[in-house]
């Protein structure tokens, strides 16, 4: 990791949604911004992405960039390869990678591009996705934390956010009952137990998160409701949602669990997806 954020643009609209919110991210956290255009040679030859296309959406991306960093130092590169690869790439030099919810590319009819849920997918370090321009601010950043490894880093990178705003911290835990058969009402008591268990685990792990983190105003909620509907509800009052690429209900072999894929199609403010770290060589 270095002390810079990478946002990637394409001279669309949620680019530069991600260009504001990059900018104004590192001003609060004191790191250097870097701004990245893949311009891609398509087969059929120059035409609306063309290499002057892609320096005037860059140039233009530094300029507002410039405009909200203040003393940020922004610096800009102009490649020419496979986007989602050079983002992947790009990410695992940097603090964290953010980029507009859909591209030049997207269909009208989709929330998320493929180049987004891409690298939010596979990039190294934490993956930020911006809807749109700035709205409200709520003064809450939300965090779904289930005490997995991948939320454990997840909860880290929310920590850093809410210090760096300041803003309050709320830790979502959400239990889904197994399914049984309405007619097996013997079991009722024994479900009513189990969530009463993990209500109390639950809370228990975020104690030492509060203890080590007293400048940190943080609350935490335990619901009985699928996780991924619980942080989509909490998303509409919140400025941040931050999940682990994958929680403990996550097969080994996923990239993004159902959770961050379900919340990144469907929450309306930035979600950050974070996986923990791996040590570079």
């Amino acid at each position: 990791m270095t002390g810079r954020i990478v946002v990637g643009v394409d001279g669309s609209a949620p680019a530069t949604a991600a260009v504001e919110w990059a900018a104004a991210d590192a001003r609060r956290r004191g790191l250097d911004l870097r701004i990245v255009h893949v311009c891609e040679q398509w087969p059929h030859g120059p035409g609306e992405f063309s290499a002057e296309y892609c320096a005037g959406a860059l140039e233009a991306a530094a300029d507002r960039a410039r405009e909200l960093a203040g003393s940020v130092e922004v610096t800009t590169e102009l490649r020419a390869g496979n986007v989602i690869d050079d983002l992947i790439d790009e990410s695992a030099s940097a603090d964290s990678v953010v980029l507009g919810s859909r591209g030049l590319d997207g269909f009208s009819g989709m929330v998320l591009g493929s180049v987004s849920m891409a690298v939010a997918g596979h990039a190294r370090d934490p993956v930020v996705i911006v809807r749109g321009p700035g709205g409200e601010e709520h003064g809450r950043i939300v965090i779904g934390y289930d005490g997995s490894e991948h939320s454990e880093a997840a909860m880290q990178y929310a920590i850093d956010q809410a210090c760096s705003r300041p803003a309050r911290l709320h830790v979502l835990y959400a239990w889904q009952l197994p399914i049984f058969s309405p007619y097996a009402a013997g079991y009722n008591s024994l479900l009513e137990e189990a969530f009463q268990h993990e209500v109390r685990i639950a809370g228990e792990r975020v104690v030492p998160w509060s203890e080590k983190n007293p400048d940190v105003e943080i609350t935490d909620e335990q619901l009985c409701e699928h996780p991924a509907g619980a942080l989509i509800k909490a998303a509409a009052t919140a400025d941040l949602v931050v999940v682990g690429s994958r929680g403990l209900g996550g097969f080994a072999s996923a990239v993004l669990g159902s959770v961050g894929h379900a919340v990144l199609h469907h929450a309306t403010c930035p979600v950050a997806v974070v996986r923990p770290r791996q040590k570079r060589p």
